[in-house]
Formats: structure tokens, sequence, C-alpha cells
């Protein structure tokens, strides 16, 4: 099927937006902060660069991960902040191929009023995901008001699903949950789970671990506050691959009827969604098998051994990131 979409921008103009976006540009300090700060255990089978670290505990990993929510979001919406801040660890955990197991959060307030937005949004993630939070530390006398939520997994050792081995020759798949709504209270954030049943989120998220117990994905991350391209150039950045994709390819909503441009779709946190890497044998099998629990999955290009991400639409070619030069992340940078 031809995708026929107006997109009103060039390769070169969604390069740039995806460049420029401070989602994206946010993500360059963690470099520097990991210099300072890693020290090497036999234990930690994998930390920066990836989701959720991956902790050596007998034949299982333990698998741990934290994220804050953008000051910006808090602003907007305080519920759907506090929804969030639960959403995206789990999905940290889910990315890895693992089942979520418990939170904690830390929680700094400035207002009571704000504090109870976030709180139930909190509550309400927690109980439709079925992951409880059982304890954290809370600031009630601060001047501002941030939410810091950290979270526990598990998995089998053989089945996490990293982001640093990508693959040459792998075929990239984007997976997003298409039926949704772009949240009224910020334009680059697409809803697609407030309104589902816990069933039916659960099995999204149970979805990838079956992925990795299958042994289906090379790598793989959720899509977060970089966006598509922005997600996949991360995953690049630790795997030291390049890749190139196809804009028609990637998975959309009706744009025009969500009144959103490609460039910000693009550039949107996705509710429910995740880039992958998978053998070509299997990306069939992969992408209908997220369609049965609800989640549109296309592959959109392919992994090379190159270190630039390129993204092409009918005869253009544009160059977004060259991870030789300065990657995302600043993490790993140059020919391996």
């Amino acid at each position: 099927m031809v995708i026929i979409v107006d997109y009103s921008c060039s390769t070169e103009k969604i390069a740039l937006a995806v460049r420029e976006y401070e989602g994206v540009k946010r993500k360059q300090a963690i470099g520097e902060m990991v210099k300072a700060v890693r020290i090497d255990s036999p234990d930690v089978i994998a930390s920066f660069g990836e989701d959720a670290a991956v902790i050596r505990h007998g034949d299982e990993a333990l698998l741990l991960a934290a994220d804050g929510i953008w000051s910006r979001l808090m602003e907007a919406d305080p519920y759907w902040a506090g929804y969030c801040s639960v959403l995206v660890n789990i999905h940290d955990i889910a990315a890895m191929g693992g089942r979520p197991v418990a939170m904690v959060d830390i929680f700094s307030i400035a207002s009571g009023s704000i504090m109870k937005q976030v709180i139930k949004g909190m509550h309400d993630a927690s109980l439709q995901f079925g992951v409880p939070i059982v304890g954290g530390h809370l600031h009630p006398d601060t001047p501002y008001s941030v939410i810091d939520v950290a979270i526990l997994g598990v998995a089998d050792m053989d089945s996490v699903i990293y982001s640093h081995t990508a693959r040459e020759g792998d075929k990239v798949i984007a997976a997003i949950d298409l039926s949704g709504r772009v949240h009224p209270s910020c334009i680059l954030n697409w809803d697609s789970v407030t309104m589902k049943s816990p069933e039916y989120v659960r099995a999204q998220i149970g979805l990838l671990c079956e992925l990795g117990k299958a042994r289906l994905v090379t790598a793989g991350k959720d899509i977060s506050n970089p966006g598509i391209i922005g997600t996949l150039g991360m995953l690049l950045e630790v795997s030291n691959k390049g890749a190139t994709i196809d804009l028609d390819a990637i998975p959309r909503p009706d744009l025009k009827q969500n009144s959103i441009s490609f460039d910000q779709w693009v550039r949107m946190y996705p509710g429910m969604g995740f880039i992958l890497t998978v053998d070509e044998r299997h990306a069939g099998d992969v992408c209908s098998r997220f369609g049965q629990v609800g989640i549109t999955a296309h592959v959109i290009g392919t992994v090379d051994n190159g270190h630039n991400l390129r993204i092409t639409h009918n005869d253009t070619s544009t160059m977004v990131f060259d991870f030789s030069e300065n990657g995302i992340m600043r993490l790993f940078t140059g020919p391996g």
C-alpha cells in the first residue's frame, strides 16, 4: 500500500527540526555526567545508554531505571505529569523485555492543588498497569514542584532486550499505538493510554517480554521525549551503528484530523511506542504480534555499519545525525 502524505516540509526541514528539538538537545548533558560518576561492577551487566540498568541476580536480571518529568509538562498538566511519571518508567522496563515489579518516587511540592493532581495521575497509572508504588521521599515545602520515579523490574538473563546490540542488516521497526489523541495540554504528547482498559495496556507491555523470551529482537528502546527519529538515534549511538529510514513507512495517525504536521509527529512522545531492530527473517512476525495487541508496527529502515542516521523521502536523502562527530547523548563517538 502506498501512503500519500502532505509533509509540507522537506527531509532537510524534518532533519533540522529533529536535531534542534529540545527533547533531543537536552540529552547532550548525559555523556559528561556519565564520565564523572561511572564505576564498573562485576554484577552490572549493562548500565548507561540502556533504558534500565541490568544487574545480575542469580539466574535473573534485575532491571533498575529512573525518570524525571520535564518541568514544562508539570506546569501544563500536573495530572498528566503524574500519570507519565509512572508510564515512562514502566515503558523503560518493558523495552528491556522485563516485567515491572514496583516503583518508588521523590516528590517535591510547592502547591497543594498540584500535589493532589500529580498523586491522582500516579495512582491511576499505577492501578491501570498493575505496578504498585511502594515508597519514596516527600519534600512538602519546596519552591518548585517536581516528580521523579524509580522502578524495579525483572527478566530472565538471556531474554533481556538491550539498546546497544543492533546489528548490521537488521530491520528497524517502529511500533506505535495510533488509537489515541493529541493530549489537550501538550501538542507534542500523544495520549494512547488513559482511555484504555487495564487488560489492553498490560497486554501491550507484556508483548515486549514475550519478544525478549522468543529472542526475536536484537535491540530496542521505548520512544521517549526525543521522538521516533531521536529515539532511534540514541539506539544507534550506543550500538555504534548507522541506519537509513524511509519517512513514508513511519506509522502515523490521520495527521490532518488531529491537526498536527508530520514534523510534529516524529518529535512527539507517542504514549505507547517502541523502536526495535530485528533480523529480517523475523520482521513480519514481530509486526504481526504488535498488531494483535493494538499497536501498528512497520519496518521503516535498515541498520548499517556506518555512523549516520539518514532519512529518505522519494528521491531525497538527508543526514539527521553523524555519530562519529557528536552523538545525541555523547556517550560513544567515533568508529568502533
